[in-house]
């Protein structure tokens, strides 16, 4: 991870492209644009959190790692949301790891700078509180859909969240990383990609996954993509208000 101009716009990310003037005035010379490159970690876990990143583009993953050394991810952050939100929570540390999946840019905030802004109150804070049960949600049926859910709709589902996030249908992605992701066995995602694939909903190549039908793939995705996204829109509406 580097800092440098990003490439989009400077207000890409969702939650800073929702707020008034002032407030983005206020926020914006603490604003440090940096490149986020696919495997970057940004955060150990137990690591202070020194910074928060707004991704214009590009994801990231929060994954929890296990004393044998697997992991399996529980929660995924893109330009709709922020990754740090625990430092305005109470806490300076996080128990999990937060590693660029897909690469893209973004903009990121110190700690001090996000505590400060989000006590001033005002629309940040309230997109900030409203982010985090959105991303609660996310956390809670990423849980139970890795436990009931067949691999073929939880890949659907992932593949999904990950062209949301990603502003595009075409991504960098190996079978072990999205096992990694999904907490299963290479050989289970190899052979779900594989009907995704048949079905012509999906093309894989080594190290590339392009989705070629969006519609397709929502009608075998599990229920829980539905569920997240409904959560995520109803929250952070583009209005500024919560329905």
């Amino acid at each position: 991870m580097s800092a440098k101009s990003a490439n989009s716009p400077p207000n890409a990310n969702q939650i800073l492209n929702q707020l008034p003037p002032e407030e983005y005035e206020r926020l914006s010379p603490y604003l440090e644009p940096v490149t986020l490159s696919r495997g970057d970690v940004l955060y150990y876990p137990q690591e202070p959190v020194s910074h928060v990143y707004f991704p214009n583009c590009g994801t990231v993953s929060v994954v929890a790692t296990f004393a044998n050394g697997s992991g399996v991810e529980v929660g995924m952050v893109g330009n709709e949301g922020v990754f740090g939100i625990n430092v305005v929570l109470g806490s300076v540390t996080t128990p999990h790891e937060a590693m660029v999946q897909l690469p893209g840019d973004g903009v990121r905030a110190s700690a001090d700078v996000l505590r400060r802004e989000f006590k001033q109150g005002g629309l940040l804070q309230d997109l900030l509180l409203r982010y985090t049960q959105a991303f609660i949600v996310q956390i809670a049926q990423n849980a139970a859909c890795n436990k009931v859910h067949p691999i073929n709709g939880r890949l659907a589902r992932w593949l999904l969240m990950a062209c949301d996030r990603a502003a595009g249908q075409d991504l960098e992605l190996t079978h072990d990383f999205m096992a990694v992701m999904l907490g299963t066995r290479r050989a289970g995602v190899t052979e779900a990609a594989g009907k995704l694939q048949d079905m012509g909903l999906i093309r894989y190549r080594r190290g590339h996954v392009t989705v070629l039908n969006r519609r397709g793939l929502e009608a075998v995705v599990c229920e829980c993509y539905p569920i997240v996204k409904t959560e995520f829109d109803r929250l952070l509406s583009v209005n500024g208000q919560a329905t």
